[in-house]
């Protein structure tokens, strides 16, 4: 379909902007069914696009019929459709648990859910860097309004952080491409590799100010030490489909350093090759120490599982500073494994702490819970999963990553973190459990019982576990070929057409790479 790489950004936009008018803004019913039909058509078409880049190979759409680096590229290969479908499904399962009462908390709630799902689609989709920033900000501007949505003091608290470190991370961010494009004359990914190994040794220097500028605006959105202090309290104190849809918020952060210090900053890059890898082994590193240490010390659920998220972006950039295919490859499963386990964590633990009263998901003494095999159940599934357990993706995912590890450096410094913090994650989630299910006292009468569609989102995002096991194979060897594409600085399809044929081509013009 000629249209299809834009289909992901146009829908949640158009949704959004229908939800606000008559008679969808007059309805929470109507705003609910028609946010959920939005979703699942976002699903199918994440499917699509993903089928067609591993099918035809890398898609690029340009708008208004001018090539890059002139205009404005979509690119939409095997890792944006991964990343895009992996936030589809992941949104359906937060906008149907929120369709269970969470979204009649606060004002707008769909409309911004869809323009938050606009800029994560935007921000993976997009082929030039000041686009992403464009996203960046788009998915910022939903995020402070879902984080505070509903009102209270640890909302306000925690978004007043949220919003005071992105507007630095924004500044940062613009810095960076005002130097980027002093030095490289474009701003498109693309055609920054290709430039890049031509500059001489000032602009050389002026270049990597820049790319580690855009380290640090990375780092941020990924939440990658010492970075990462605004994440715990911010995710623990927003509501729980909120919290489940920022799971994929981190990743953000991790897939702008795969793409650009991969595609531009790679092996092919002269003088600046793999400039990030020096910063990223030891701050992914102490990520994942600090993050694990948080989650011993976390005195509630729902803040030990932020800290998880803090651990599974050292994890995934552990993995990318190995600068190899399998590395990479293995990151790629781990991402999706984690995105959906940490994704259900939020919402097991909303429903826990509704059920618990006063004490909330804090592991103190309290009152037994209303529905406990059934919390229990899924609370033990997706425990076992992130300690790594088999026969759960948790178990594949941490393989991948040690079978990755091939050399005695990473050997030494890869196995015993990625074991410990297993064993850690052991110790933390039993206390958890012990605490939550078995030590109760009196009766339960006040608990808000199950509602069927939040534990059939539930479902959806635990299912993924089991998926991931059973169709391991070929998920693998596509996050294999996907990583192999990664790796490679293969040009985009007519990317190098002269801008006279680019005008007349017709608007939104689609092309194909095999």
């Amino acid at each position: 379909m000629l249209h299809l790489p834009i289909l992901p950004i146009l829908l949640p936009m158009l949704a959004a902007a229908l939800m606000l008018l008559p008679p969808l803004s007059q309805s929470i019913t109507r705003q609910r069914l028609f946010a959920v039909t939005i979703m699942i058509t976002l699903v199918i078409v994440s499917v699509w696009l993903l089928l067609t880049c591993h099918q035809q190979g890398t898609q690029l759409y340009v708008l208004g019929g001018w090539q890059p680096p002139f205009g404005i590229a979509l690119v939409a290969d095997r890792l944006s459709a991964l990343m895009v479908l992996l936030t589809a499904i992941l949104g359906l399962g937060a906008q149907l648990y929120a369709c269970a009462g969470d979204d009649k908390e606060g004002m707008y709630f769909h409309p911004l859910f869809m323009f938050q799902m606009l800029g994560v689609n935007g921000a993976f989709l997009t082929g030039d860097i000041f686009n992403l920033f464009v996203f960046f900000e788009v998915l910022l501007i939903a995020s402070y309004a879902l984080l505070i949505h509903g009102g209270g003091k640890q909302k306000t608290k925690a978004n007043v952080h949220y919003v005071i470190l992105n507007l630095v991370g924004s500044s940062i961010f613009l810095f960076a491409l005002g130097i980027l494009y002093g030095t490289l004359g474009t701003l498109n990914i693309q055609d920054m590799a290709m430039k890049v190994v031509s500059l001489n040794e000032q602009q050389q220097a002026l270049t990597k100010a820049g790319g580690l500028l855009l380290l640090v605006v990375f780092g941020l959105k990924a939440a990658l030490l010492p970075l990462h202090f605004w994440l715990p309290k911010t995710y623990a104190a927003t509501s729980a489909p909120v919290a489940a849809l920022f799971a994929i918020m981190t990743k953000i952060g991790v897939y702008s350093i795969l793409r650009v210090h991969m595609t531009i900053f790679g092996q092919d890059a002269g003088a600046l090759a793999h400039m990030a890898i020096p910063w990223l082994w030891p701050l992914a590193l102490l990520t994942i120490v600090m993050g694990t240490i948080g989650v011993l010390a976390s005195p509630g659920l729902r803040l030990s599982i932020a800290n998880l998220v803090v651990v599974s972006v050292g994890t995934l950039l552990l993995a990318v500073a190995m600068q190899r295919e399998s590395a990479t490859s293995a990151a790629l499963y781990y991402m999706i494994h984690s995105t959906f386990i940490t994704g259900a964590l939020f919402l097991i633990a909303d429903m826990i702490t509704k059920q618990r009263g006063k004490a909330e998901d804090r592991y103190v003494i309290a009152r037994p819970l209303q529905n406990p095999k059934i919390l229990g159940i899924a609370f033990f599934i997706a425990a076992l999963t992130v300690v790594g357990m088999p026969p759960f993706s948790g178990f594949v995912s941490k393989i991948l990553i040690l079978q990755a590890a091939n050399s005695m450096r990473e050997t030494l410094w890869v196995w015993p973190i990625l074991l410990l913090i297993s064993l850690v994650f052991l110790v933390a989630l039993s206390r958890a459990g012990t605490t939550i299910f078995w030590r109760a006292a009196g009766d339960n009468t006040q608990g808000k019982p199950l509602a069927p569609l939040k534990c059939i989102a539930i479902a959806l995002l635990l299912g993924a576990s089991p998926v991931l096991v059973i169709f391991g194979a070929p998920i693998t060897q596509y996050t294999q070929l996907t990583a192999a594409q990664l790796h490679s600085k293969a040009p985009l399809p007519n990317s190098k057409l002269p801008i006279k044929k680019a005008k007349e081509m017709p608007t939104g013009q689609s092309h194909n790479a095999n």
